[in-house]
């Protein structure tokens, strides 16, 4: 069976109450589930269920890529159609089971704010988050110790964002460039889809520094900016990004946090953040080449397994440039 492969995992009905309210049991966790049949993707249909039954499914795979990581839910309580927010804090409603790590950043006027992120290690802690209706996990490139203490990096990433007309095909032709680049310096690349309109390229990486990461992906991506002005671009001013592919370093940053593997994406149907292979990346001609729903993943996964399966075998450490 192919690494991350999915498999059905024991979620035991214990007892139905009126309201659309279940309680299951779920790996030994008592977890009560509501709304069932509401329809979060109105334009396919696709209900709370499906969304519950999916991350069920790519848990196997899904869950390496959030375990040890502080997570920040994106939640569609009213579905894709509504309003959106992001969840960092879930200390007021999380059950006593979901691991928590107590981190301190700086808040949106200059002072610093404690929050409880929630992190998201286990098959029970993903069906939580998927009843909230949180149909996006955002991760950050660093982990938390056993004790919630914040790590120094272990993924370098960058974000390839197109500025229309250009569309994931331009994307992938600097994806090409970009992993040349990144293998020259020692590097292994791995690229997924973000499941909206661009993708990501991931490095697992060792260093001590916090900042190197995102002074390594700078200096990358303004080469590459020096290198292709009329296709790529560095700098996130909106007027000059038109029809060039926007290299987004600041991911790197350790305040900002990046769409999971395997999560969904609030769009109109149900797309994923998908890891691909570097044949497919070549082989994409179109948009559609490399947009995948939530069935599709699930194929993909039984077929192929985690893409991102071996990422902790091949960490380097982050070149200088």
């Amino acid at each position: 069976m192919p690494h991350g492969t999915p498999e059905t995992a024991p979620v035991i009905y214990r007892r139905r109450v009126p309201e659309e309210r279940i309680t299951v049991e779920v790996e030994g966790r008592r977890l009560g589930l509501s709304n069932l049949d509401k329809v979060l993707y109105p334009a396919h249909g696709f209900t709370k269920r499906e969304v519950l039954d999916y991350y069920r499914r790519i848990a196997p795979a899904m869950l390496p890529h959030l375990r040890d990581r502080a997570a920040t839910f994106r939640r569609f309580p009213d579905g894709v159609d509504g309003e959106p927010f992001y969840e960092k804090n879930v200390s007021r409603h999380a059950p006593e089971w979901v691991r928590t790590a107590r981190l301190t950043n700086r808040g949106r006027r200059g002072g610093e704010e404690t929050l409880d992120y929630p992190v998201v290690g286990d098959l029970p802690t993903l069906m939580w988050a998927a009843n909230l209706a949180a149909l996006e996990l955002h991760v950050p490139q660093w982990t938390v110790g056993p004790r919630g203490a914040r790590k120094s990096p272990d993924l370098l990433v960058f974000d390839l964002d197109p500025g229309p007309p250009a569309d994931v095909v331009d994307c992938c032709r600097v994806a090409e460039t970009l992993s040349e680049l990144l293998t020259d310096d020692g590097l292994t690349v791995y690229a997924k889809t973000s499941g909206n309109k661009g993708m990501q390229l991931y490095c697992p990486v060792r260093t001590r520094s916090d900042e190197r990461t995102s002074a390594y992906a700078k200096a990358v991506a303004e080469e590459l900016a020096r290198r292709s002005p009329e296709s790529v671009v560095a700098r996130m001013t909106k007027a000059i990004r038109p029809g060039r592919v926007f290299i987004d370093w600041s991911q790197n940053n350790t305040a900002k946090t990046t769409i999971a593997p395997y999560s969904l994406r609030g769009r109109a149907i149900p797309t994923v953040s998908t890891p691909v292979t570097w044949e497919e990346v070549e082989a994409c001609r179109k948009a559609a080449d490399l947009l995948f729903t939530a069935e599709q993943v699930i194929e993909r996964v039984e077929e192929l397994g985690d893409l991102f399966g071996d990422m902790t075998e091949h960490r380097a450490p982050v070149p200088a440039r």
